[in-house]
């Protein structure tokens, strides 16, 4: 029977059972409860937590399922993907809940969308593991040979970690005859252990006595433990200690202080001197027990060492031994009973939280679950939760210590967006705990709110004439609701005015409700008309509003007046008969004008503007009305014509004319006659007008178009001209001038230079080049021969030039006074000079020259150097002599600028495209040549037979016709 019994224990942690708790409250579904050996491994499956719920694998994923545990361990983890509970640590029955039985923990399961809350038990069940164990490995006793059989001895009692079965089960007492021992089970589930004297003691045969005592429990394999037990045998003592109390209870109130006094246990001996002193133990305590009191061993006092906590031991035992010196004892018990404090707050744990929840929440919507803990017992851990009355919360109670905030009420978001709640615990004891927490929940928004018109309906008055896309005004809606769905689009409604689609009237801008017309507004077409705004936002589902706009045109006087009668027309002409014998204020006819305008802008007032005799008529200024102002006499003209004005009254105001032909006469013949030939009159001359106007339009239409072609005309030419001139092959046309000399010896420099200038028609740029000083024998004034030899003497230089023409040091200066110019008869420095078009004058020579600080101020240009030439020549022609002066260069240069400061041209000039050479007067030229003459021989070495003359200009067909043009003159 013990066989099988042992079997079911064993077998039992295999067993998986589950119960549903069947609750109604809204955010507990239910309890599992599950049983599991201790000591298993990690990942050890506990139980398919998906099924035993009725619960979907997927709900758990989707509700992001997890374990929520009281505490700092979790000894189960979930597997959402699988829906089970496996081990995750190892579990130690005794460490979790030491000697109760049985041994459980608690855990919770939450989810989310909704929030769902399951309680699951686990329940641990014992192994053996533990072997039963003593407070000391020996017991050292002390026993007198005169004590009688049948005395009893209190031992120390084994413990074992392990609950029921696993527990110690049976003691034993080996390796003596003379005690057995005797097991009493008490009332608080303890045992007294006890050894009986079965035979008298004789200490002379046997003094020291070694038992074994071995206690057993009843697990499988069996597990023991042994403690040795030595005794010593006295002499004879034959009194024992007696305990005035065999028990002692005493209630201590939990959180006493250090040293506190519990109680003091007292036995007396009725022996006398060392066989009456009493001392006082404990050898058979705990070790909690230890670590918590003391005993006095003298006087018996029982005082506090330790903190004592009514949440860890409810009570202790003290077994106290009363000993003599003889070896005799008594043993005496003493119960300490804690009393519990409130001396723990209680906890908040929240347990799952919604920051934020929908406005369209209904009542009754879970929040938060929270769990309250009190470790405090009876009145002092009963807790009583509530919130904050300033909110639309109330607290429900699911399961003990769990708690649900759920709403009351209907929320809006625009009028609260957030609440702050506030949790507050308190206890009952003296004087009461509490704690709190808070927790913010926002309001989320919800698209219940359409956007809203500031007005209810749109009224606006709109002149016509306007401009299309003209911004008439505005329209403006607000959303109450938040974000996307307070985002305000505007829309134009369809519809027709008049026929027509309000679209082509309005329209309306979707972002800021801005109303544009889309065209120009005519008062006299349409006058008012009402169209239809839709204000929708963007939320899902959108809502939307409509509000009417009238709209109202306003008359502009865009209208001139419009004569109805008299009617105007070309091919006739009306006439109103007046008879002379027409009295004053006598209705000649009546002006009929309408304004298709409105108000003040169609107000008419009649004025005459011209009329033939202004004395005779008059025109009535609001109705029109034309009648005589005097008597009709016969000097009267009978053709009367009035020109009358017809005004409006609008700003500015518009008019239109109208001719009236009045007749006085008494006869229709007569005035036949007359208006007949008024009519021709007029078709004449408005036939003379047109062909005036259409004349002056072709004579301005022919001036534009002449100058037009006179300013291309003008512009082609000078194009033209300057490609000539770049790309232009004329001949290069040398020119020598003859020398010049200071022959009076009034020059600054002794030396005489020769300048070589060279013009070309096509380069468009000129080179001056200033040559070493030659011999006069190499220049002949008037010899045949001399134009050869100065070529080639001229040729053979022009390698030389850059060689033999040095500049002189840098140290020589002119001083500003008598420094010569470029056109002196004396050049210090080799100097060219380039005029070019582009980039003007660029001046390569000694530093006098590049600073210009000759009598030149610039250098002649080809054409001043042309007009020099051409002015030399007409006057040696005309007169033959050229008088002083500058030779046409005078408005170029300074006055100081004179004949003598430049080659004397007059002697021999050559004209470019020419043959003929111009010579001055034979009586100037001899005077010239003897002092040519009179100069060489002083300078010149005599002239060798050999020497080439100087070269000939060349002739040019261009030099030809001037030569025969001359020639016939």
């Amino acid at each position: 029977m013990d066989c099988m019994w042992m079997r079911a224990v064993r077998g039992g942690w295999r067993t998986l059972f589950v119960i549903l708790c069947l609750c109604e409250l809204r955010s507990v579904t239910g309890q599992a409860r599950y049983s599991i050996p201790e000591e298993q491994a990690e990942g050890s499956f506990v139980g398919n937590i998906a099924r035993d719920l009725g619960l979907d694998v997927g709900r758990l994923v989707a509700g992001k399922a997890r374990i929520i545990t009281k505490g700092g361990r979790q000894y189960v983890d979930l597997k959402r993907d699988k829906g089970t509970l496996v081990i995750k640590e190892r579990i130690d029955r005794e460490e979790l809940c030491g000697k109760t039985t049985p041994c459980s923990f608690n855990f919770n399961v939450i989810l989310e969308n909704p929030i769902q809350l399951y309680r699951v038990t686990v329940e641990v069940v014992d192994i053996n593991d533990n072997s039963p164990s003593f407070p000391k490995p020996e017991i050292k006793m002390k026993i007198a040979e005169s004590v009688t059989p049948g005395t009893r001895f209190s031992l120390a009692y084994a413990a074992d970690s392990d609950v029921g079965i696993n527990d110690i089960q049976k003691y034993a007492l080996k390796l003596s005859d003379k005690f057995k021992l005797e097991v009493q089970n008490q009332q608080n589930g303890g045992k007294v252990i006890e050894m009986v004297l079965q035979k008298p003691l004789d200490r002379e045969n046997e003094e020291i006595i070694t038992l074994m005592l071995i206690a057993t429990d009843g697990g499988e394999p069996h597990r023991s433990g042994t403690v040795r037990i030595q005794i010593t045998v006295l002499d004879a003592n034959d009194n024992a200690p007696v305990c005035t109390q065999p028990v002692y209870k005493v209630d201590v109130p939990e959180n006493s202080a250090k040293g506190t006094l519990i109680t003091t246990v007292s036995a007396s001996d009725a022996d006398a001197g060392v066989n009456g002193d009493v001392t006082y133990s404990t050898p058979h305590i705990t070790d909690e027990a230890e670590n918590m009191f003391e005993i006095n061993t003298l006087t018996g006092e029982i005082k506090t060492i330790g903190k004592l906590d009514f949440e860890k031991s409810k009570s202790y035992v003290l077994n106290v031994h009363a000993s003599d010196n003889g070896g005799y004892t008594d043993t005496c018990k003493v119960i300490i009973n804690i009393l519990d404090e409130n001396d723990n707050v209680p906890t908040i744990e929240l347990m799952s939280f919604s920051q934020s929840i929908p406005e369209d929440s209904p009542p009754g919507t879970t929040v938060a679950v929270f769990n309250v803990n009190d470790e405090d017992s009876e009145g002092n851990g009963v807790v009583k939760c509530s919130i904050n009355d300033d909110v639309p919360f109330k607290i429900e109670s699911s399961l003990t210590g769990y708690y649900t905030i759920v709403t009351e009420n209907f929320l809006d978001r625009e009028s609260v967006p957030e609440y702050n709640i506030t949790i507050t615990v308190t206890d009952q004891g003296s004087p009461p705990l509490s704690s709190s927490k808070n927790i913010n929940v926002k309001i989320s928004d919800v698209n219940d709110n359409p956007p809203k018109f500031h007005q209810s309906e749109y009224s606006k008055i709109v002149p016509e004439n306007n401009s299309p896309g003209f911004s008439v005004f505005t329209v403006s809606a607000s959303d109450a609701d938040w974000g996307q769905n307070a985002r305000v689009s505007y829309f134009l409604e369809e519809k027709e005015v008049h026929g027509v689609a309000v679209s082509s009237f309005v329209s309306v801008n979707a972002e800021n409700g801005v109303i544009h017309a889309a065209k120009s507004f005519d008062y006299e077409q349409i006058k008012s008309f009402e169209f239809n705004i839709t204000a929708r936002d963007s939320g899902s589902p959108p809502l939307s509003s409509v509000v009417t706009v009238h709209m109202v045109i306003e008359d502009q006087n865009d209208n001139a007046p419009q004569v109805l009668y008299p009617v105007q027309t070309g091919s006739s002409v009306l006439a109103e008969m007046v008879p002379r014998s027409a009295d004053v204020g006598y209705l000649v006819t009546k002006v009929v004008a309408v304004d298709v305008d409105c108000g003040q802008n169609a107000w008419l007032s009649y004025k005459v503007h011209k009329a033939t005799d202004r004395a005779l008529f008059e025109v009535g200024l609001h109705n029109g009305e034309i009648r005589t102002v005097r008597q009709v006499n016969d000097k009267d003209a009978v053709k009367q014509r009035l020109t009358v004005v017809v005004e409006d009254n609008g700003q500015p105001s518009r008019s239109a004319t109208v001719i009236v032909n009045v007749a006085v006469a008494d006869s229709f013949p007569q005035v036949l006659s007359e208006f007949t030939d008024f009519s021709m009159h007029d078709k004449e001359y408005n036939d003379k007008l047109t062909f005036y106007l259409v004349l002056a339009l072709a004579v301005v239409s022919f001036l534009f178009i002449t100058c037009l072609l006179l300013i291309i005309s003008v512009k082609v030419y000078r194009w033209r001209q300057s490609r000539v001139l770049y790309h232009s092959n004329l001949p290069v046309i040398p020119y020598y001038p003859p020398r010049y000399s200071d022959t009076l010896g009034t020059g600054t420099l002794p030396h005489v230079y020769n300048y070589e200038v060279c013009r070309t028609t096509d380069s468009r740029k000129s080179d001056m080049k200033n040559m070493q000083a030659m011999s006069q024998s190499l220049v002949s004034v008037d010899g045949a021969d001399a134009d050869t030899t100065l070529e080639k003497q001229v040729s053979g230089n022009f390698s030389q030039m850059s060689t033999l023409q040095k500049p002189p040091n840098n140290d020589w200066r002119f001083n500003q006074g008598p420094r010569p110019g470029p056109s002196g008869p004396h050049m210090p420095y080799g100097t060219q000079i380039r005029w070019t078009p582009q980039s003007g004058t660029r001046a390569a020579g000694g530093p006098e020259v590049a600073m210009g600080t000759g009598p030149w101020p610039q250098p002649p240009t080809e054409a001043e150097q042309l007009q020099a030439l051409m002015a030399a020549a007409n006057v040696s022609e005309a007169t033959g002599t050229l008088g002083p002066g500058t030779m046409g260069l005078s408005t170029r240069y300074s006055p100081q600028f004179t004949l003598q400061h430049v080659p004397d041209y007059r002697q021999n000039v050559y004209i470019p495209g020419s043959t003929a050479t111009l010579t001055s007067n034979p009586q100037q030229q001899q005077q010239q040549q003897a002092m040519a003459q009179q100069a060489g021989q002083q300078a010149l070495p005599p002239p060798q037979p050999g020497q080439p003359e100087p070269p000939k200009a060349a002739q040019t067909p261009a030099s030809k016709k001037k030569s025969t043009k001359k020639e016939k003159k």
